[in-house]
């Protein structure tokens, strides 16, 4: 039960965060540096299994331990390397493979994934404990 609390607080801080920086912040950014890559449409299906998928990750790997270990420095550490080592994969795995894949994106993006998910994991963290507590 506790793993379905922190999935469901992480997938809607990690939604709402992660659009803000797609649809606002960084859009510009991914538009110059990867347009030609980029698909005219969001395929929905993939994004919605990738966040599910990704966000019990998240929780499995960096939130619940830090739960346990009742410490917010565990949930911002665990989620910050949970988001590079997954955001790196990605990334670097299109650097050595695609030919032209731009190095910002592989730098801006790996950033990205480690903020991210060092704030999701912290934060998810944070309103467990208030949930936890009240």
């Amino acid at each position: 039960m506790l793993f379905l609390r922190l999935y469901l607080i992480a997938l809607v801080l990690f939604f709402l965060v992660d659009m803000l920086w797609l649809g606002w912040l960084a859009r510009g950014f991914y538009q110059r540096h990867l347009g030609t890559w980029m698909a005219p449409q969001v395929n929905w299906s993939a994004a919605i299994i990738f966040y599910l998928l990704f966000v019990a990750g998240l929780v499995y790997f960096a939130t619940l331990p830090a739960i346990e270990a009742d410490s917010g420095i565990r949930a911002l550490l665990n989620g910050a390397f949970f988001g590079l080592v997954t955001y790196a994969t990605y990334e670097l795995t299109n650097f050595a493979t695609l030919r032209d894949w731009p190095l910002q994106a592989v730098v801006i993006d790996m950033l990205w994934g480690t903020v991210l998910c060092a704030v999701v994991s912290w934060g998810s963290w944070k309103v467990a404990g208030w949930m936890l507590d009240a």
